[in-house]
């Protein structure tokens, strides 16, 4: 929705492009490299939550952004943060996914599924983004993508508190404790 939505308050198509291929691209490489020490410095389920919360929190730059009209600046923040939260988050996701195909015969397999999986919700739901931000205006619109986030963050708070992930993060720290020997 991000190019409708920068289209719809008024930039150009060229402005827009700039951003997203400067700025935007330099904050998803160090998005990248900031998912990678996330994963590597506290418990996976942690790190999914912290990374979660970021993303949720990046709409609201969207929402700043349609607030206040046609300002490269502000377009230049809410890209760089949409696209450093992403790919933070994409990176978390990723380790998380990795840690749970266990199979050796059928990793690709299982890493195929789940990614496919991953990605229903956002394919099937963006069909109606659109006439959600007709009904409620881009301010709106960007906070309820924040909001939509608080069922995943509380589910995967309560997981944790359950200890689903205690065997995926014993294996972390077995495998922390080998390479450093």
């Amino acid at each position: 929705m991000t190019g409708p939505f920068v289209l719809a308050i008024g930039f150009d198509k060229a402005s827009y492009a700039a951003i997203v291929k400067g700025v935007g691209l330099i904050a998803s490489l160090l998005g990248g490299v900031a998912g990678g020490l996330l994963a590597r410095a506290m418990p996976l389920s942690r790190a999914l939550l912290v990374a979660g919360v970021l993303q949720a929190l990046a709409n609201f730059t969207f929402s700043w952004l349609a607030s206040i009209g046609v300002n490269h600046t502000a377009l230049a923040v809410a890209i760089s943060t949409e696209n450093f939260t992403s790919a933070v988050g994409t990176v978390v996701f990723i380790a998380y996914l990795s840690a749970l195909c266990t199979s050796p015969a059928h990793t690709a397999t299982q890493f195929a599924l789940l990614t496919a999986l991953s990605s229903f919700g956002r394919t099937t739901l963006a069909a109606v983004t659109g006439y959600v931000a007709a009904a409620t205006g881009w301010v709106v619109f960007f906070a309820l993508c924040a909001a939509a986030a608080i069922p995943g963050l509380a589910l995967l708070w309560l997981l944790t508190k359950r200890g689903d992930f205690r065997e995926i993060e014993e294996k972390e720290r077995v495998a922390e404790a080998a390479n450093a020997a």
